[in-house]
């Protein structure tokens, strides 16, 4: 069986040793469970969002999508909730609310979407649609504030954005791409990732877990990413208050299209 796969009939993840009940975690899952949990809590505190970008390209390595997309929303809900006291002076919410309506409806519609989803191809669908429109953005050297849609098109935004937060976590790309065509600045657009995320990925960890598709062991790994999760978010957050908005849009950038790589590679490495 090849190596991060999961044995039967107790699903514990492995890679060469038999399973063991009593010892759920093996030494090499501690280290990428923490690992992820490092980078995903650090990208959060951050730019405001990216906990399930960086986080599942290395925990889809020793655990099933079953539990990979639901840590991800706890670990998210945790790295936004420890930062947004010391940013949330800076937000306006008036550019939120439209992004916070349409992704507390498409939520529903992403969780129902879950069980029947192809995790390869939706992998390897959002990873292209990432690339390709960050590296756009980034190549663009001209300043954009396109106001095409107004309230309505920000919203449509976020419905979208509710919809991949509810499948697999990844409410964060459309709504982040959108924020810098619309040339937002540093403050701003940390507002919309992060205030959307947060309530759009605690609405889809609810009804995940409402809906029975959070596994008690997914308490468990919570539990150890835990640390890894606050440590990260708060290096973050740190590196977010010393960079300008031209060096903020550039890391955002830079991060989409890091995430959008290991997406693809991940969903094609699976073939």
């Amino acid at each position: 069986m090849p190596a991060g796969m999961l044995c039967e009939p107790c699903d514990q993840p492995f890679r060469v040793a038999p399973c063991d009940k009593d010892n759920p975690l093996e030494t090499l899952t501690y280290v990428l469970l923490l690992l992820g949990a490092l980078a995903g809590g650090f990208v959060s505190g951050l730019a405001g969002f990216g906990t399930a970008l960086m986080a599942l390209g290395i925990w889809l390595y020793v655990l099933p999508p079953s539990l990979a997309v639901p840590l991800v929303l706890i670990c998210s809900v945790i790295a936004q909730t420890s930062t947004l006291p010391s940013m949330w002076k800076n937000f306006d919410l008036s550019l939120v609310w439209p992004f916070l309506i349409g992704g507390l409806i498409g939520v529903p519609l992403g969780t129902m979407m879950v069980a029947s989803a192809d995790p390869e191809v939706f992998r390897l669908s959002v990873g292209v649609l990432i690339l390709i429109f960050s590296t756009a953005l980034y190549l663009n050297k001209r300043p954009l504030a396109i106001k095409f849609g107004g309230r309505i098109a920000d919203g449509a935004i976020g419905f979208a954005g509710g919809i991949l937060g509810g499948l697999a976590g990844l409410s964060g790309p459309l709504p982040i791409l959108w924020a810098n065509i619309r040339g937002w600045n540093k403050h701003e657009r940390r507002g919309i990732f992060q205030l959307f995320n947060f309530t759009v990925l605690a609405t889809a960890l609810v009804l995940q877990t409402a809906s029975g598709l959070v596994a008690l062991k997914v308490v468990w790994l919570a539990a150890v990413a835990f640390p890894g999760t606050l440590i990260g978010a708060w290096a973050g957050a740190r590196v977010y208050h010393a960079l300008n908005d031209k060096h903020f849009g550039d890391v955002v950038l830079g991060l989409l299209f890091l995430s959008g790589l290991t997406l693809v590679w991940n969903s094609l490495g699976a073939h």
